[in-house]
């Protein structure tokens, strides 16, 4: 079954709403829990899944993006005819860039008709999740479908952001719609709705002829939530795949998430040091793979003054050193250097930062390379943050990428 699947991974996205972290990498590149980039759940999910060929749609600033495939996840045998392979826009189709969900994979047609494969999966690269798609491929097959879309229930509040469906007693979808202003509530449940999270399962040659037919549609946006779903429904067999059964080899959490926003990314980092996190990263039996550059080990130091480095409740990677400071409640990417009498609270720091002695931060995002200057205090003054970096909605304050401070 997986052995006849083909897996396409949308990671060509702009990620505006990340911005300054999507500034100078595509949105799935945007580092994430300490060691990760966010498409490494994505393609964790595919290697424990038995997904072996592996196309990964890229557009958007994909240096970083394609230079960690290459380095965290050359990992299959080509012999085997297994490849986790990036793909840039070849204009094959047209001379412009992907203009949609739908047209990035038709400007790849050819892609789809030289390959063996029976199914496609179709996935988004900007998600944090864990999912056996093996599980959900059974499910497609056994009910014979021409299309399968993995959906959740969500609280009715946000279900204005989702692609919303209606689904009868046999789980087949009876309408879809994207991103509608009064969204229909599941049978039974007046709080929440049933939404499409972005992943799906078509048979290939199905899949083919859906995609020319939409491409010759001048009417069209070429999305598959706005036009190639829509369009399935009456004249194709399309059903809905509930996420997080009981079935599959993973340990469901039931946990997905679309960091798309400053404000989401935040909350879905912070989550991981909750007690019990909503996604365990220590699961055992469904690891996220990276790609682990060498550092030597984290520790804390003793400052001059005979104050001990310590950190409490925080996420540390490799080759942090906290010297006489204080880290609480903040997530620490490898090679960051607190120094002495500096605090960070409630904060992210990715790779690479230096924050200088007696500096203060608070609800932070420090992107990589930043050096923070003695005494600088940022967190604290909302105005006088937003004179000099991005703050989102949610009061959390951006240092975007290899910041100079005057």
């Amino acid at each position: 079954m997986v052995e006849d699947t083909l897996a396409i991974i949308l990671a060509g996205g702009t990620g505006n709403r990340l911005h300054p972290l999507t500034q100078d990498r595509a949105k799935p590149a945007v580092p994430f829990g300490g060691k990760y980039r966010i498409i490494d759940f994505t393609l964790a999910n595919c290697l424990h899944s038995g997904l072996r060929r592996v196309l990964v749609l890229t557009q958007y600033k994909s240096h970083s993006l394609q230079k960690h495939l290459r380095d965290g996840w050359s990992i299959f045998n080509p012999e085997l005819g297994e490849y986790i392979t990036p793909i840039p826009p070849q204009m094959r189709t047209s001379d412009s860039w992907y203009s949609g969900t739908a047209d990035a994979i038709f400007q790849n047609l050819y892609l789809l008709e030289r390959a063996s494969a029976d199914n496609v999966i179709i996935l988004s690269g900007d998600h944090i999740y864990r999912m056996d798609y093996a599980e959900m491929l059974h499910f497609h097959e056994s009910n014979k479908a021409d299309a399968t879309v993995a959906c959740m229930g969500v609280p009715l509040n946000d279900a204005s952001s989702f692609g919303i469906m209606t689904v009868n007693r046999k789980h087949a979808i009876t309408a879809f719609t994207e991103k509608p202003e009064n969204p229909a509530t599941q049978p039974g449940k007046s709080s929440t709705a049933l939404a499409s999270m972005g992943i799906y399962i078509f048979n290939r040659s199905h899949l083919i002829d859906v995609l020319r037919k939409d491409a010759e549609n001048v009417d069209s946006s070429h999305d598959f939530g706005n036009d190639i779903l829509p369009s399935l429904l009456g004249n194709a067999k399309v059903f809905a795949y509930s996420f997080g059964g009981k079935g599959g080899r993973v340990t469901q959490d039931r946990y997905w998430r679309d960091v798309g926003t400053l404000d989401a990314y935040y909350e879905a980092s912070m989550a991981l040091l909750e007690a019990v996190p909503p996604m365990d990263l220590y699961q055992a039996d469904w690891n996220i793979r990276s790609y682990a550059s060498q550092h030597p080990p984290a520790r804390t130091v003793p400052g001059k003054s005979g104050h001990e480095g310590i950190f409490i409740n925080s996420i540390i990677a490799g080759g942090v050193v906290i010297i006489g400071a204080g880290v609480g409640h903040s997530i620490l990417f490898p090679d960051v250097r607190i120094n002495e009498d500096a605090f960070v609270s409630d904060s992210i720091l990715f790779e690479g930062v230096t924050v200088g002695a007696a500096a203060q931060l608070n609800h932070c995002i420090i992107d990589k390379g930043v050096d923070i200057p003695p005494g600088t205090v940022i967190g604290q003054d909302t105005d006088e943050d937003g004179r000099r970096f991005t703050v989102s909605p949610g009061g959390i304050v951006v240092v975007p990428k290899n910041y100079t401070f005057e």
